[in-house]
């Protein structure tokens, strides 16, 4: 018989959260990100190397055996809170959560293991938009070696790794610098997308292509709303924050009623979805209830996180729509996340599967 979830954080995930804070207060903050989306190496290589290597944050969901943290969804879920709140640009979901399951689920030790010790960045050759058990592009192995081409890969091109799916219904390990990585245009400039191309690349099978992809996009999916929550709460914080400052008429903007609803309303947004994000991260760390409590989580954070987004552009007036306030920063993660593992579209569709309750 299944407990109830306990869902509120531990003393040792808040202490987890405000180290990962406390590091991105130095590497990520504001300027420092604008200014990388305005350069050709928007990854803040610097901020990874300190998360995955100097905190272990790369192997927080491998075993101890091989060289990881040994910890759960639940802890990893903090962390990518965190990474929201900073819209921070490092390749934390796409390599220490989506292509590590991929990994897991295929038991490839000894990569894992260069994983955990962040020599190598690892990404899953399957396009972000992907959801959890939809259909993805293989291609194609020829006399041992893979051809073709797949499009919208995050964080491809700081990878040093690519997990490639191919016609046979095999998993391949390929060295990224076998392949040719073309960027492509994306509206979050902070997690750039790009297209790879495979042409007589050698790779090694890992196993098969199927579980391990609907692993590996399960936990992006199910992670990706903590994300979004770091998202919104940020959004919210410093809206209520500048209200509080701004004056008009003689006194603070955050004084007038219909303001003050506007975010009660999105207070309440932001709480449920810490609620379900959480439901989500706990699922993935105990195996129960998963498909259902990850389709939830899905289905809902996107909206919020948008929302909250939009509702700081438009309450922080002028200054909002400027380049130099990170609040652009924010709303493209949060557009760019609404379609990400799947669109909340999808997941209520999913949802309706999964409870039996079909729309008429």
């Amino acid at each position: 018989m299944s407990t109830q979830p306990d869902l509120l954080y531990s003393e040792e995930e808040e202490a987890l959260r405000s180290a990962v804070r406390d590091l991105l207060a130095d590497h990520c903050d504001a300027p420092g990100v604008i200014a990388r989306t305005e350069s050709d190496a928007p990854h803040d290589l610097a901020a990874w190397k300190a998360l995955a290597g100097g905190m272990g944050l790369a192997g927080l969901l491998i075993p101890e055996e091989l060289d990881g943290q040994g910890a759960t969804h639940r802890e990893a879920a903090v962390v990518l809170e965190e990474l929201g709140r900073a819209v921070a640009p490092v390749p934390y979901l796409t390599s220490a959560v989506v292509a590590t399951e991929a990994l897991l689920e295929c038991g490839a030790d000894d990569l894992l293991a260069r994983l955990a010790s962040a020599t190598v960045v690892g990404a899953l050759a399957v396009g972000l938009h992907t959801a959890p058990g939809a259909a993805f592009k293989a291609v194609r192995l020829e006399d041992g070696t893979l051809h073709g081409e797949v499009t919208g890969i995050a964080d491809a091109a700081v990878a040093d790794l690519l997990l490639v799916p191919a016609d046979d219904g095999g998993l391949y390990a390929v060295d990224a610098a076998a392949v040719t990585i073309t960027p492509q245009v994306s509206l979050d400039l902070t997690r750039p997308l790009a297209t790879v191309t495979l042409a007589d690349a050698p790779g090694r099978r890992l196993g098969d292509a199927g579980p391990a992809v609907r692993r590996a996009l399960n936990a992006g999916a199910g992670l990706l709303p903590s994300e979004q929550l770091g998202l919104a709460d940020w959004a919210l914080t410093e809206t209520v924050r500048y209200l509080k400052e701004r004056k008009q008429f003689n006194r603070p903007v955050g004084g007038f009623q219909a303001l003050k609803h506007r975010l009660a309303r999105l207070w309440l947004e932001v709480v449920n979805l810490r609620a379900a994000a959480r439901g989500a991260a706990d699922a993935l760390a105990t195996g129960e209830d998963v498909d259902v409590a990850v389709a939830v989580a899905q289905a809902y954070a996107a909206p919020v996180a948008v929302r909250a987004a939009e509702e700081a552009l438009q309450l922080h007036g002028g200054i909002g729509m400027t380049w130099e306030h990170p609040v652009h920063l924010n709303l493209k993660r949060a557009k760019a996340d609404s379609i990400a593992y799947g669109t909340a579209g999808a997941h209520r569709a999913t949802l309706a599967e999964l409870v039996d309750l079909q729309a008429p």
